[in-house]
C-alpha cells in the first residue's frame, strides 16, 4: 500500500466518506481493468456513498416512527374491500397532504384495514425523507398525562410538531379519563394546520362525545381534525371474520 493510499483512506476517514473508504480499493481495480474514465469513476463513488446514506437514513427514520408493524399498500386487499376507493389511496400516497398539512381519518368497523392502510401510508412517507411517529391513543393520552404530571408538557409538544406526520391510532375505543381528554384536545389542536396526521377510529364522530365527555370540546375537536381532511368510510366486513376459521 502507497503513501498516497494511506493519506487518501485518512482523508476518507475524515471526510466521513465510509461507503467509499470500504470500497475504495475495489472500484479501482474495476476502473483500472475497465478503463473508466475520471469523471465516471468519481461518480460511482459519490453514487454509492449518497446510496448507503439514503439507506441508513431511511432505517434511522422508520426506527424512530416505531411502526408496532410493518405494512405497506402491495399487501393490502383491495379486491376484499370494495369500499376502500383504491385510485384516491394511490393518489394520496404521493405525500401531498403532508405537504399541504391535511389530515387522513379512517373510521368505521373493526378489523376492515384502517391500522393497515395508516402505516402503509406512513411507510411510504418515511421513504418520502418525511419525519413520521406513530402512537396508539392509549398510549399518547397516558404519555400526556405522565408529562403532564412531571412538567414535561412543553418539551413533549416540541415532539409534537417536529414530526412531519403523527399517526395516532384507535382513537375511540375507550373511553378517556377528563383530564386526558383535554390534553388530547390541546395535541389536536397544536397539529391544527401546522402539521398532518392520520388517524383511525372505530366509532362515528356523532359518539366521539362518549369518550371525549365534553360536546362543545369535542365539537371543536372534530371541527380541526376534518378541516381539509380525506375522509375515508371503513364500513365493510371484517378482514379477521374472513380469516377466522369455523368448524
Amino acid at each position: 500500500m502507497t503513501a498516497h493510499h494511506y493519506q487518501m483512506d485518512d482523508y476518507l476517514k475524515r471526510l466521513r466518506l465510509p461507503t467509499i473508504r470500504a470500497q475504495l480499493d475495489a472500484y479501482v481495480r474495476e476502473a483500472n481493468e475497465q478503463q473508466i474514465g475520471y469523471e465516471t469513476f468519481l461518480f460511482h463513488l459519490l453514487s454509492i456513498e449518497v446510496a448507503e446514506r439514503e439507506v441508513k437514513k431511511k432505517a434511522a427514520l422508520r426506527k424512530k416512527a416505531q411502526f408496532p408493524l410493518e405494512k405497506d399498500l402491495a399487501s393490502f386487499r383491495f379486491e376484499e374491500a370494495p369500499f376502500v376507493p383504491k385510485r384516491r389511496i394511490l393518489e394520496i400516497a404521493d405525500g401531498s397532504y403532508i405537504q399541504e398539512k391535511r389530515n387522513v381519518l379512517f373510521v368505521g368497523n373493526s378489523g376492515t384495514g384502517k391500522s393497515h392502510l395508516m402505516i402503509a401510508l406512513g411507510n411510504i412517507a418515511v421513504d418520502q425523507g418525511h419525519t413520521v411517529r406513530y402512537y396508539t391513543a392509549a398510549h399518547l393520552s397516558n404519555e400526556l398525562m405522565e408529562a403532564q404530571d412531571e412538567k414535561r408538557l412543553l418539551q413533549i409538544e416540541k415532539q409534537w410538531m417536529a414530526a412531519d406526520l403523527v399517526l395516532i391510532d384507535e382513537v375511540g375505543y375507550i373511553p378517556y379519563h377528563p383530564r386526558a381528554a383535554e390534553l388530547m384536545f390541546q395535541f389536536f389542536a397544536a397539529r391544527y394546520e401546522r402539521g398532518s396526521m392520520i388517524i383511525t377510529s372505530n366509532r362515528e364522530f356523532s359518539r366521539w362525545n362518549e369518550v371525549f365527555h365534553d360536546d362543545q370540546m369535542t365539537a371543536a375537536l372534530l371541527d380541526r381534525i376534518t378541516h381539509k381532511a380525506h375522509l375515508f368510510s371503513m364500513n365493510g366486513d371484517s378482514y379477521r371474520l374472513k380469516e377466522t376459521y369455523s368448524y
